[in-house]
């Protein structure tokens, strides 16, 4: 502690640091390990993933951190936490951090926050260092979803690099693990809600997020409801350390969190240091957004030529991302009728009002009055079925369908009618 004090006040040789970073400093050359040095880094949340991104970030040379967690080590975190021991149970995560880190990297200024994240202390909490210096990245380790929303919407509004790591629970297969745009992270749970309750903010795109495609499947570890002895000890919301924080035991590989720490670090030092970075999409779905669009394309012509209009030329007002987000965030994916993944295709639910499909407030302009709300997902073979019978024929949705396949479309519009706007 006394070398640490004295290092942070400058008394300890450069060249002893330039030796300590010589590997980082061949990989990310001179120019790039000075910009890492003089970085000013937020960490929010010091769990599992923010530990091993801390511990990562120091180790390579970032020399002012601050750190932000309301939680203290327990038992239980020892089986993920990069530096904490036994003796450190029961002391706030920040300060184990710093104590363990001071040891490896005394020369690195933290700043520790043994505090929960919140939308009202936001500006505080990410504001300049002492020094002034604006955050030169912040980085999103929080498992509580009113805090990262309210982090990652601040940031963005902000104008602040932020980095956002999704769920690391009940994951085991770590070739599964992406990192991209929050707009392309699906088959995430936790992921999915942020994405939904950030497009209800505004925030569409923008922020890349480390996540993992895996999906659960037989024998793989899941979140468990409640047992019985849990809820005879009174109301649920009460047994929690917190309000809104969860009182069930989330399954974590110790692995996981790590490896989603060590790639939050590593995105954040090559973005800093200004190394080259391309990565791999999780998957291409772009071709199959396409034909989705140019199916539906086709589908609106045919029903206008039915009602008698000009289908020459005829556009409709719903891009690819429109058909992304309806296929992966309204209807994961899978046909609303059959529950089948395949040939999948979007197409209206009910019938159109012959004077309201068209949209006529522009002369000369051939478009359908079409909207996000009034669209589903079914397959190809589907489709035409519905096409032929409701859009065409006389039939309504529910006689076709039946009466629970209806009701469940339109929970799923009167859901989605509150986000199109955005």
């Amino acid at each position: 502690m006394e070398l640490a004090a004295r290092a942070r006040k400058g008394d300890y040789d450069d060249d002893l640091i330039l030796e300590q970073l010589a590997r980082n400093r061949a990989f990310l050359t001179d120019e790039g390990l000075v910009k890492l040095r003089s970085a000013f880094i937020i960490v929010v949340g010091c769990g599992g993933v923010g530990s091993h991104a801390t511990a990562a970030l120091a180790r390579s040379g970032c020399s002012n951190l601050r750190l932000i967690d309301f939680d203290q080590v327990t038992l239980s975190s020892l089986n993920r936490h990069a530096v904490a021991t036994l003796a450190d149970v029961g002391t706030p995560k920040v300060h184990c951090l710093r104590r363990r880190l001071e040891q490896i990297t005394p020369w690195t200024h933290f700043d520790c926050r043994n505090e929960l994240f919140s939308e009202s202390s936001a500006a505080t909490q990410l504001a300049p260092d002492a020094n002034g210096q604006a955050p030169t990245y912040v980085i999103d380790a929080i498992d509580n979803i009113d805090s990262k929303v309210a982090l990652l919407n601040y940031c963005h509004k902000n104008n602040i690099p932020v980095i956002s790591s999704m769920g690391a629970g009940c994951k085991s297969d770590p070739t599964r693990i992406f990192i991209g745009d929050i707009s392309a992270s699906t088959d995430d749970p936790l992921s999915k809600s942020t994405r939904r309750r950030l497009r209800a903010l505004g925030v569409k795109e923008g922020i890349p997020v480390v996540f993992s495609t895996e999906k659960p499947g037989p024998g793989k570890a899941q979140l468990l409801p409640l047992n019985e002895e849990e809820f005879k000890k009174g109301d649920v919301g009460e047994l929690g350390v917190l309000p809104d924080f969860r009182v069930r035991i989330l399954p974590v590989l110790g692995t996981m969190p790590a490896i989603f720490g060590l790639a939050v670090a590593n995105h954040v030092i090559l973005s800093i240091s200004g190394y080259p970075q391309e990565y791999l999409p999780s998957k291409n779905r772009d071709s199959m957004y396409d034909g989705i669009l140019g199916s539906l394309q086709g589908s609106e012509a045919r029903i206008a030529k039915d009602f008698g209009f000009n289908a020459e030329g005829l556009k409709i007002p719903i891009t690819k991302d429109d058909v992304g987000y309806l296929v992966e965030e309204v209807y994961n994916g899978r046909s609303i009728i059959s529950g089948l993944s395949t040939r999948l295709a979007l197409v209206r639910w009910e019938k159109p009002k012959t004077g309201f499909f068209i949209d006529k407030r522009t002369p000369g302009q051939n478009n359908t009055s079409l909207k996000m709300k009034e669209l589903v997902c079914m397959t190809k073979e589907e489709v035409m079925k519905h096409e032929k019978e409701v859009l065409k024929g006389d039939k309504t949705p529910e006689d076709l369908w039946g009466a629970k396949i209806a009701e469940t479309v339109e929970k799923k519009m009167a859901e989605e009618e509150k986000y199109e706007r955005f």
